[in-house]
């Protein structure tokens, strides 16, 4: 076979497809090698392999998005399945719905707020502001949203994600640090900042705190997609 021929095939969508899923197991191997590191997070290696593949074989992003196609469409199902450990403590939300409303709104409202003041603070032009504004959202809604307001969608989606990451990273540890114990309030913590990585991350260190991330993810994102727009004809 010949060198382009190689090159074509390295480029067909079932390879980029294999290598984006390798990278996964390869930082799911390297989890369970660190006994759950909180650094070792599969989505890391999952990355970089992406990265490093579109860069060397010169791949058009819009070109390696059709290739993996498959896996975004199963992260709908998997969202959803978050559900099904929030409908186990379903008993667990009896005195804290008030709260955590009000815990959902107004975490939104200082994440919106303070990211574009910092921003600001830091001279940032109006557009990257707008695109940090959205920052705490899952990505596809701080893609959404960023385009709306005039942002850069794909920078949004790439704060969006490494957001996620650090949270998910330090929010347990912070968390302790403040002496925080409560379940409930922990995950409702890491899944308002983290959104899907956060939450997977407090699934594996407790159904509790998994349940209520997921909840925390879906909440968010509509509390930041109806707060963006309207906190948006004061700050811009």
């Amino acid at each position: 076979m010949r060198g382009d021929e190689l090159l074509d095939l390295a480029r067909s969508p079932l390879v980029l497809l294999l290598i984006t899923l390798g990278g996964y197991q390869a930082g799911r191997w390297l989890q369970r090698r660190t006994g759950g590191h909180a650094l070792a997070q599969p989505v890391l290696p999952a990355i970089a392999a992406a990265g490093i593949a579109i860069t060397v074989l010169d791949v058009d992003y819009a070109d390696y998005r059709s290739a993996t196609e498959l896996i975004a469409f199963w992260l709908g199902p998997a969202t959803v399945a978050l559900a099904i450990p929030l409908h186990r403590q379903a008993d667990r939300l009896k005195g804290f719905v008030v709260p955590l409303l009000v815990a959902i709104v107004a975490g939104a409202v200082t994440s919106i707020v303070t990211a574009v003041l910092i921003a600001r603070a830091l001279g940032a032009d109006e557009q990257l502001e707008k695109t940090l504004s959205a920052k705490a959202a899952t990505t596809p809604v701080a893609i959404a949203l960023t385009q709306s307001l005039g942002g850069i969608p794909p920078l949004a989606a790439v704060f969006a994600i490494s957001i996620g990451i650090v949270s998910a990273i330090t929010a347990p540890a912070v968390l302790n640090l403040l002496r925080i114990r409560d379940r409930r309030a922990r995950g409702l913590a890491v899944g308002a900042v983290s959104h899907g990585i956060g939450a997977s991350r407090m699934l594996r260190e407790d159904e509790t705190e998994g349940a209520f991330a997921g909840l925390a993810m879906g909440l968010s994102a509509l509390a930041i997609s109806l707060l963006v727009p309207v906190l948006a004809l004061v700050l811009f």
